[in-house]
């Protein structure tokens, strides 16, 4: 499978079952489409290929130029860089059988949140229940259940999500307490996470976070005026004014480094791209910026006729992030974040985050959902800490859960990148977690064109340095 586009003035040749990215020159870009429905044909010969591409070939170049070019591509292919087979669908019968082994978990320590952003998904922290923090004797169970499901892996993932956590904060060092007094002891080593939106950030816990947290997620949506439309406080004041200098702290205190300002745009922010810019010209160097996943009907929701806008902003953005890179003023947006030469492991590729079989959500009480996005769902409910997974059925359900399991993913350039999407998204709008959710599927698919380019000026300017 080959995915061609023109971006930013580079022709971009992707073939999908290999990974491999190609620049090439126009008739290279123009002879790859002729050229691969003959090879799948089985025409490998050159001279054969050469000759079934000059008769179909309708284009201004000469005969010797597009003798070449074929020349060129089939060189390519021969090397298995173009035209390249799906090695990892024989594989994937082998995967669905492989041991459950648990890596993450998202512990919601707060079912209770000082801000009422209009966008959330956890209904002001309630997750369609009651309000509750979770007890040390909780979270000191989830750690127990992490450590006995995670077999031989050493590092293990926990976010402290919400709500907002440090709404009960004193119970947050406490469970990392209790973590690091057992790592020793099994082997483990645990990267803690913490999720917040920054109203009751202060010295106290940034020192510690600093010294513990792994990494540090700060929501804030960009412009003042924009974060405060949808992130205001209870009364409707807006949070923006409280959180941008806490925020500011943070990312100096850690060097600008595993952290990031976390916002998201709505219909009302369709030019998101200046809200990164926003957040960058403020100091931020580790930004993510996504569209908001919201009911059709929700007066914020993306829309359909929204996408060509976005997918120009994406193009401006990506351009922009270039010419500060050039100008000493680089900064890093997470979507934009492509690894063309190592990447995903397989099992990653396939299956995506893990939901439901490598990561879970734990609720203040104990229970546990595929993820922080099925909390509330009884549908999904999965076991406790107590007794662990109960609900086998829905652990196995998750686990097929692949690329291969989604009709509409098979033929999408973008599946070994985006590994599916997500299961929560294709269950909300489609009542299956096999289906995709189109409009982050657009998305997600023109960020990976803007990213694969990037690497491509990237490799450009190298080329020029030297």
């Amino acid at each position: 499978m080959i995915h061609a586009y023109k971006s930013n003035g580079y022709n971009i040749v992707l073939d999908v079952n290999s990974g491999s990215v190609h620049v090439v020159d126009d008739i290279v870009y123009d002879m790859i489409p002729l050229v691969e429905p003959l090879y799948e044909e089985g025409i490998k010969d050159p001279e054969t290929m050469k000759a079934a591409v000059i008769h179909v070939a309708r284009l201004p170049y000469k005969e010797e130029e597009i003798c070449e070019a074929v020349e060129e591509v089939l060189e390519l292919a021969g090397e298995g860089q173009l035209f390249s087979k799906d090695v990892y669908e024989d594989y994937i019968d082998a995967f669905k059988v492989r041991p459950t082994v648990v890596k993450a978990l998202c512990l919601h320590i707060s079912h209770d949140c000082n801000l009422a952003c209009r966008y959330c998904f956890a209904e002001e922290g309630e997750y369609h229940g009651r309000r509750a923090l979770m007890s040390f004797e909780v979270g000191k169970k989830a750690l127990d259940f992490l450590v006995a499901n995670s077999g031989n892996r050493v590092n293990l993932e926990v976010d402290f999500f919400g709500g907002e956590p440090t709404l009960n904060w004193d119970v947050v060092k406490q469970i990392v307490e209790y973590g690091r007094s057992i790592e020793k002891e099994h082997n483990k080593r645990f990267r803690f996470t913490l999720t917040t939106n920054g109203i009751l950030l202060n010295d106290e816990i940034m020192e510690f976070a600093n010294k513990e947290m792994s990494n540090v997620v700060l929501s804030i949506d960009g412009r003042k005026e924009v974060n405060d439309r949808m992130r205001p406080f209870r009364g409707g004041q807006g949070s923006y004014d409280t959180i941008v200098p806490k925020f500011l702290k943070v990312a100096e205190s850690r060097d600008q480094m595993n952290y990031y300002v976390r916002g998201t745009f709505t219909h009302y922010n369709l030019d998101f791209t200046q809200d990164v810019l926003h957040l960058a010209d403020l100091g931020f160097q580790q930004i993510s910026v996504e569209p908001v996943v919201a009911k059709p009907e929700d007066d914020y929701a993306i829309r359909e006729e929204d996408i060509p806008y976005l997918k120009e902003q994406y193009d401006l953005l990506a351009k922009e992030m270039l010419r500060r890179r050039k100008n000493g003023k680089p900064f890093n947006f997470f979507h934009f974040m492509i690894d063309l030469e190592g990447g995903p492991c397989v099992a990653k590729r396939l299956s995506g985050c893990g939901s439901g079989c490598e990561y879970l959500a734990v609720t203040p009480w104990g229970d546990l959902y595929p993820c922080h996005q099925f909390v509330g769902n009884e549908d999904f409910l999965m076991g406790n800490v107590d007794e662990g997974i109960t609900a086998t059925d829905i652990r196995d359900e998750f686990k097929v859960c692949n690329v291969y399991a989604r009709e509409q993913c098979r033929k999408c350039f973008a599946k070994f990148y985006c590994s599916g999407g997500c299961a929560a998204n294709s269950y909300n709008f489609h009542g299956k977690i096999t289906d995709v959710y189109e409009v982050g599927c657009e998305l997600q698919r023109k960020r990976i064109e803007c990213a694969i380019m990037m690497k491509a000026a990237e490799a450009a300017e190298e080329e020029e340095e030297t």
